[in-house]
């Protein structure tokens, strides 16, 4: 049975929406990758152009809530939050969770200025989360997540 990760964050609109995309995408299937958040509330246009800029189409994605999947008990070998350190305390403890691990990423939403110099801001962030992500997958292929992470990775209960 393959992994499953969960990428959590508050609105599930842009950081963990581009994680799980590329997860999947650079697994190959491998894994599988899901998101949520705290509180749902659609797709951050910035972050679907930013992927479509890359190939990956995450426009037809909706937001989902982190507590839905808690009560439908969905189980997830590690729960990974991608949101401020304060919010990453809220995700609810999931039974059977291997790692929870917490990214911190800034927050698309919250990006300023003319519609380009946004872009370019959350393009960092598209692309700072693949490197996290292909981190993550030639640790977890070694089996050495825990070990080796990178030092600004957090790790949790």
């Amino acid at each position: 049975m393959n992994p499953k990760v969960l990428f959590v964050c508050i609105h599930n609109s842009g950081r963990s929406q581009m994680a799980e995309a590329w997860l999947n995408e650079l697994s190959h299937g491998d894994i599988i990758a899901m998101s949520a958040g705290f509180e749902p509330r659609g797709l951050n246009p910035l972050a679907v152009r930013a992927m479509a800029e890359v190939g990956v189409d995450i426009s037809t994605k909706e937001s989902d809530s982190v507590f839905d999947f808690f009560k439908r008990g969905l189980r997830f070998n590690y729960i990974i939050t991608v949101c401020d350190e304060g919010n990453a305390q809220k995700c609810p403890i999931f039974p059977g969770v291997s790692h929870r691990i917490h990214w911190s990423f800034k927050d698309p939403s919250e990006v300023e200025g003319t519609d380009e110099e946004k872009m370019a801001q959350v393009r960092e962030i598209r692309d700072a989360i693949r490197t996290n992500v292909e981190d993550f997958l030639v640790l977890f292929s070694k089996g050495e997540i825990a070990q080796n992470a990178p030092s600004e990775w957090k790790f949790g209960r």
